[in-house]
């Protein structure tokens, strides 16, 4: 297949509708944005529609693109994500965008689902019984340790009083206990989009860092993670997609 070839069947696998032509006030920028996306990257390095669509939903919730999330919500279903799958990836973004940006990509994901009939709420994915004070640190660490280590408990020892402990024991709290024991997301998926998420925000090359290694740790390929962030680039530039290759070459050029 040629590219505009490739561009037409990816656009009938996600949005069931035909390329852009010559049509509405912008038709040749909608040409170069769907030759870009769908008839290159889509075709380029081993994740499927699938994976690809979770990608882009969690990066386009951490750019707070409300539109283009409704528009991906829909292509996440017409790939086979699952609901609860898609709503994960979308939970998934809290402890780095911040609780209002999430809500806002909740309400536009759910009018979608809505709108496929999909009974909401969704069945729960928590895990936590809340049978003991100290369950969310607990299991939170059993995820965060083998993957991180004391990192930031080491690295945070100077902050004054109890903040010293408080600080990281909200990490564990939060981003593992609350968030990365939940059902519906495999480990290895989360740290996958939580790469991509901390690659779309900029400016967090620290952690993004640390959570490439947290996510090959976590049994991602080196390949994925660098198909995984080329895809995002459509979204979230260029420009942000050669500082996360270039931040974490270490860790992803091949030996």
């Amino acid at each position: 297949m040629n590219r505009k070839e490739r561009t037409e069947q990816k656009m009938q696998e996600l949005f069931h509708s035909h390329a852009a032509g010559d049509e509405g006030t912008d038709g040749e920028f909608m040409q170069i944005l769907q030759g870009y996306i769908f008839g290159d990257v889509c075709y380029t390095g081993s994740l499927d529609n699938r994976m690809r669509e979770l990608v882009t939903v969690t990066v386009l919730t951490a750019l707070s693109a409300l539109p283009q999330i409704k528009a991906h919500v829909q292509a996440s279903l017409n790939a086979g994500c699952t609901p609860v799958e898609i709503r994960e990836a979308v939970y998934q973004c809290a402890p780095f965008i911040g609780f209002p940006k999430t809500l806002n990509a909740i309400s536009a994901m759910n009018g979608v689902f809505a709108e496929n009939g999909i009974e909401l709420p969704l069945p729960s994915q928590k895990t936590l019984t809340g049978g003991r004070e100290d369950e969310r640190y607990q299991k939170g660490l059993e995820i965060q340790a083998p993957l991180y280590g004391d990192e930031i408990a080491d690295r945070y020892t100077w902050l004054p009083g109890e903040f010293a402990k408080a600080v990281p024991r909200f990490l564990t709290e939060l981003c593992f206990g609350d968030f990365n024991t939940r059902a519906g997301l495999d480990g290895k998926t989360r740290e996958l989009m939580t790469v991509v998420l901390l690659a779309a925000l900029g400016g967090a090359e620290v952690q993004l860092e640390s959570h490439v290694e947290g996510a090959l740790k976590a049994g991602n390929t080196k390949e994925e993670m660098v198909c995984a962030l080329v895809h995002a680039s459509g979204y979230m530039g260029i420009p942000r997609l050669f500082n996360a290759l270039n931040t974490c070459k270490n860790l992803l050029k091949e030996n």
